[in-house]
């Protein structure tokens, strides 16, 4: 896949095949392994394994699994591997918003072949876990130094389930003091959409606030939507267009001085490390993605870590059990009559706290602060080269500079070619970069694109990432058909959009899909 050194681009072929399914590749008889038979000393002594399961929980007949050789599995599965694309293979920053950043392969052996991890139960007496639970006690320690909140938990497995459980908090909070005539939260267009749906689904009434000229709303709107009514604001600062609302503290004043509280959505949180704090602006509670910001990514739809953070007085509402150490070992703290309860089985995910523990620990405290400066800097450094490229507009804070990622628009693209951002989006698969994150909806920047290259990319990355777009855009203005056709070099040429939003047409299993193609 080498590259052109006067125009950035690669002349990429990527893997094309139409590659079975494994069960399609299943020959009756064939195997990867055979088990051997345990000699018959053993089995006299432990019994045959089989026996010691109860008959209501051993199969009627064997699984339906594919019968496939050790070399054709390799093979099917090398084959996969070659038409994927990400950070191990591309340049991946199109994966904005949230800071999705690489993962140092330290962090993944750790989590993946560390024997205090594999072999670990999670039934064990925690008593015998005590090297996992400092590694917890620790990380809370470091998340309540960058966020200057008094304590966490590491329960909630993603930033969803996190910012439900802040608003379980909340409410659980004023119910406490005898107010429950609180049933609105307030939010922003611009912050994370589960600051809107976590508390809906928790059960309030949400007000979301349309941007100003500035990319957030006006603190009169705010003042106008804020009432007795009002159980709290959830915001994510900086927003998803990268806008940075350096006024947020009078926004916390305002909702204190009518009783609410102040939740801070903080997966945004890439160029802030060691720089600004929740607490100083006055939230009560603020949420981290461990999986993105500290570097332990998931792979959409987990396996997450929304780690959530509160001031003393919201401490006894949070989920139990909690880590806790008493000078000579550490333990499990179950002893919380007023926590909203457990939302997630045992430690939750452990080897995302690993990977973020061991993420922190590499870079120290200083390591944090000079990764948020790289990712503005790379940011600012891409967000100046991609403006420069014809059919490129940025809405709102005319003349500012955003922190960490960019909401960018191909509105005048469209307009001067037909050409919109997802034609854009596919025809960079043939360049051989992964396809950008547009927006969550709804789309209030048109023809939306986010960007966000973290502290992961090199210049000499950004500037491939920016010549690809720029020769798409070019390409556009020349003849929109190749870029509205695209893509080209992919296994799959387009797909009819319909064909995987709609059920009936989809399988997302096997079952489903023998189900769909009428297979016995």
């Amino acid at each position: 896949m080498g590259r052109n050194r006067k125009t950035l681009l690669r002349k990429f072929h990527q893997a094309r095949w139409d590659e079975q399914i494994i069960f399609e590749m299943s020959v009756p008889g064939e195997r990867g392994i055979l088990v051997p038979q345990a000699e018959e000393a053993v089995t006299a002594e432990v019994g045959d394994g089989i026996s010691a399961i109860p008959e209501s929980l051993r199969r009627k007949k064997p699984a339906a699994l594919p019968e496939v050789g050790q070399m054709r599995v390799l093979r099917h599965f090398m084959r996969l591997s070659q038409e994927t694309m990400g950070a191990d293979v591309t340049i991946d920053i199109g994966e904005g918003t949230c800071t999705m950043k690489y993962s140092p392969k330290v962090q993944e052996h750790l989590a993946a072949r560390h024997p205090g991890i594999t072999e670990l139960h999670p039934m064990q007496d925690p008593r015998t876990l005590q090297g996992i639970l400092e590694m917890y006690y620790q990380v809370e320690q470091f998340l309540k130094e960058v966020s200057g909140m008094d304590f966490f938990s590491l329960q909630p497995s993603s930033g969803s389930q996190g910012v439900y459980a802040n608003a379980s908090i909340v409410r659980a909070y004023h119910e406490a003091r005898g107010d429950r005539n609180r049933t609105e939260v307030i939010t922003t267009i611009f912050s994370h959409p589960v600051d809107a749906a976590a508390p809906g689904t928790a059960g309030y009434k949400v007000i979301t606030l349309m941007p100003g000229e500035n990319g957030y709303p006006d603190l009169g709107a705010l003042k106008a939507a804020l009432s007795e009514r009002t159980a709290g604001i959830f915001i994510t600062n900086p927003e998803d267009t990268g806008i940075y609302n350096s006024n947020i503290d009078e926004y916390v004043k305002a909702a204190h001085a009518v009783g609410a509280l102040c939740s801070y959505d903080q997966a945004n949180a890439n160029g802030l490390l060691g720089i600004a704090r929740a607490r100083e602006t006055g939230f009560d509670l603020c949420h981290f993605n461990i999986h993105k910001t500290f570097s332990a990514p998931h792979g959409s739809f987990g396996p997450g870590m929304g780690a959530i953070g509160v001031t003393a007085e919201l401490e006894k509402f949070l989920p139990a059990p909690r880590v806790k150490f008493n000078g000579k070992r550490y333990y499990l703290d179950y002893d919380y009559p007023d926590s909203i309860g457990r939302v997630r089985l045992f430690l939750g995910n452990a080897p995302l706290a690993l990977k973020a523990y061991a993420w922190i620990m590499q870079h120290g405290a200083d390591g944090l602060r000079e990764a948020a400066e790289v990712s503005v800097l790379n940011n600012n450094y891409l967000e100046k080269k991609v403006r420069e490229i014809p059919g490129v507009v940025v809405k709102y804070a005319e003349g500012k500079r955003r922190l960490e990622q960019v909401r960018y628009s191909w509105e005048k693209l469209m307009e001067d070619t037909g050409v919109g951002t997802d034609a854009v989006e596919k025809r960079m698969a043939d360049y051989g970069v992964q396809h950008y994150f547009q927006s969550h909806h709804p789309h209030v920047v048109p023809e939306p694109f986010t960007l966000e290259p973290c502290e992961s990319y090199s210049k000499d990355d950004i500037d491939e990432f920016a010549a690809i777009l720029r020769q798409i855009s070019k390409e556009a203005y020349e003849n929109p058909e190749l870029v509205n056709n695209a893509p080209y070099n992919l296994p799959i040429h387009n797909i009819w959009m319909p064909a995987i939003v709609e059920e009936e047409k989809i399988a997302t299993t096997w079952r489903m899909y023998k189900k769909l193609k009428g297979i016995e």
